[in-house]
């Protein structure tokens, strides 16, 4: 084979490997901006919903005010409809109400605002919910406030829960 013609070859498989690397940089590109792209959207969607929480809060406040003022009728149905929408919408784009009444103590899920000493059980149980807590898309947003009924323990452990 001529020289020129194994020249050609090597400057041919050369510009082949820079085109493939080039290939896969663009590939990993696209995939690193599709994923930023997507976190953002997360982001922003789990910022607008956060905020939401407050307005749900309001509700079931002006929700329960109203029934122990005793008022009935339209504008208390109003409200639960309202509340019941909101629920649903937010529940449509993955906002779901943490469960913790009688449930084990958790502290990714739950903050403790009072804790009262147990009589019996082995682990510690949320006794009473304070303020609702919400899981989005996996991610405690809020977690829920509670009081929490501490289970009996021995001595020394309860020197040491005291000292931390």
């Amino acid at each position: 084979m001529p020289d020129s013609l194994i020249q050609e070859k090597r400057r041919s498989d050369e510009l082949l490997t820079r085109l493939k690397y080039l290939q896969a940089d663009f590939e990993n590109y696209r995939k690193r901006t599709d994923k930023e792209l997507r976190d953002r959207e997360e982001s922003a969607l789990s910022g607008l919903v956060e905020s939401l929480l407050s307005v749900m809060d309001e509700l079931e406040l002006a929700m329960d005010h109203a029934r122990k003022a005793g008022q009935k009728g339209e504008l208390l149905d109003g409200l639960e409809m309202v509340y019941k929408h909101l629920a649903t919408s937010l529940g449509t784009t993955g906002l779901s109400r943490i469960d913790c009444v009688g449930k084990p103590f958790d502290p990714s899920l739950h903050e403790a605002v009072e804790k009262v000493q147990g009589m019996s059980g082995d682990v510690d149980v949320v006794r009473e919910e304070i303020r609702p807590g919400y899981v989005f898309r996996g991610r405690v947003v809020r977690p829920s406030m509670v009081k929490v009924e501490l289970a009996p323990r021995a001595q020394g452990e309860q020197e040491a829960a005291a000292n931390e």
